[in-house]
């Protein structure tokens, strides 16, 4: 069968451009991909929902685990064909694969036009112009792009002209510092984003008025270290949740990824003072359970400060839900080492909790540790503590069965045919059948609790069995 989409067409130049993000990764890159799509269709271009509709694609990476790069050239061996049928067609990768692997993506794939690392998205206006001038594929004699230079690219963008995919169901992500300081010794993000560069308060309070001013209700912050915010003035993230709680219009503010040393005093109490529009959900990742490995890992608390800060937050806050992240398997990581891992999530009981087992990450401090724990060995770690968390998470769940929850819609449900889900303020998921609508606010009566989600059915406000 003729397979119509790799015959080779050329440009019609009365249609549009249009252009395809793919995009890997976390709520960061989500937010990249809405402003390097806000920098496209300022140059007239549309978005195409099929990439054999696309004059540009690009793929915006996440290089956060072992592998990622080995998938990203696997999906650019794909575009090679497309590319090779499409004339004029564009392929770009964007993201953190794309700073960690520069030039060297342009050698094992030379059918590239452009790699822009994730400070870089200004570069991108120099390949559209090349493209304007009738360059094939953006480039000038051959040579394609490769910026990799850590700017102020993506923090600078101008809110106003960012793409928003969410707007529809009323939430919207706000970039409030980009880069990390630490030197965690297994992380690659202070290579792949930089050190930490902050927006001013005033701009960012203006970006959430301006949000408001547009119906949406959900503002999540967003830094790679969240709460390391500190403007040029001395704010902190403690006053932009004071601010953004008192824009007209917001109902929830989230915050998202945080660091455990720097979860201060004046943050959480902020956080009671501006609740409940400050939502009761904190991810604070913990990594281990061990302190001699968190040492080794350079994360700047023990098991014992992670423990207080813990106890800190749930005097404050005493319906808070938290979240974390785990490593299982960290070189040197004994079994001793992971039993106390074991009896952290015992102790703190997470409502969720994102494990992975340790991958090392090219140009990190634990690349280079000999790592005596087999692979095996990782995986039936990781399994154990899966299932522990598996178990608790279930337990916490039941308390919500009988309960009436405030309930953000965000599309239909992906498992049950004319169902909705959404998230309540403390970052649940929620499945119910019912009317309902995209960023509609429903009450929903909680009838049922896995580990992972909660099922309910639509009930009036406080309403509870």
């Amino acid at each position: 069968m003729r397979d119509d989409s790799l015959i080779r067409r050329p440009p019609d130049p009365d249609r549009p451009r249009r252009y395809h993000i793919k995009t890997w990764g976390c709520q960061m890159n989500v937010h990249d991909s809405e402003k390097i799509a806000g920098r496209l269709e300022d140059r007239g271009y549309r978005r195409a929902d099929d990439e054999h509709d696309a004059d540009v694609i690009l793929l915006n990476t996440c290089s956060i685990r072992e592998k990622a790069e080995d998938k990203v050239y696997d999906e650019l061996g794909r575009l090679r064909r497309l590319k090779e049928s499409r004339a004029g067609l564009v392929v770009g990768v964007c993201g953190c694969v794309a700073q960690q692997e520069g030039e060297r993506i342009l050698e094992r794939a030379p059918h590239v036009d452009a790699v822009l690392g994730p400070r870089a998205g200004g570069t991108l206006g120099d390949l559209l112009d090349r493209i304007d001038r009738g360059d094939s594929g953006g480039r000038v004699g051959g040579r394609a792009i490769a910026d990799t230079a850590l700017r102020r690219d993506s923090i600078d963008f101008p809110f106003e002209r960012i793409r928003r995919d969410g707007l529809d169901a009323r939430k919207a992500y706000v970039t409030v510092v980009e880069g990390c300081n630490h030197r965690c010794t297994y992380c690659i993000v202070p290579t792949t984003r930089g050190r930490e560069v902050c927006r001013s308060s005033g701009e960012i309070l203006r970006e959430v008025a301006f949000l408001a001013a547009k119906s949406v209700i959900e503002i999540e912050f967003l830094g790679q270290t969240v709460n390391a915010y500190r403007d040029p003035e001395g704010r902190t993230l403690a006053d932009l949740l004071r601010g953004a709680a008192n824009v007209p219009g917001v109902r929830r503010v989230r915050f998202t990824t945080s660091h455990p040393a720097q979860m201060t005093p004046e943050l959480i109490s902020a956080m009671a003072e501006t609740a409940p529009v400050t939502s009761p959900y904190l991810h604070l990742p913990v990594q281990s359970g061990s302190s001699r490995v968190l040492a080794e890992m350079k994360r700047g608390y023990d098991r014992e400060g992670y423990l207080r800060r813990i106890a800190a937050l749930r005097e404050r806050l005493p319906g808070l839900c938290l979240g974390t992240d785990v490593i299982v398997g960290y070189p040197t990581e004994t079994e001793a080492d992971f039993r106390e891992t074991l009896s952290l999530l015992e102790a703190v009981e997470f409502d969720t909790c994102f494990s992975f087992a340790y991958s090392p990450r090219p140009g990190t401090a634990a690349a280079a540790i000999d790592d005596p724990v087999p692979l095996a060995q990782k995986l039936e770690r990781l399994a154990r503590l899966q299932e522990l968390q598996k178990g608790i998470q279930f337990r916490r769940a039941q308390r919500w069965v009988g309960s009436a929850v405030e309930v953000l819609i965000e599309g239909a449900s992906r498992r049950q045919d004319r169902e909705w889900t959404g998230r309540t303020p403390e970052n649940r998921v929620v499945n119910f059948a019912g009317h309902g609508s995209v960023g509609q606010l429903q009450w929903v009566r909680v009838v049922r609790a896995s580990a992972f989600s909660l099922r309910g059915e639509p009930c009036t406000p406080g309403e509870s069995s």
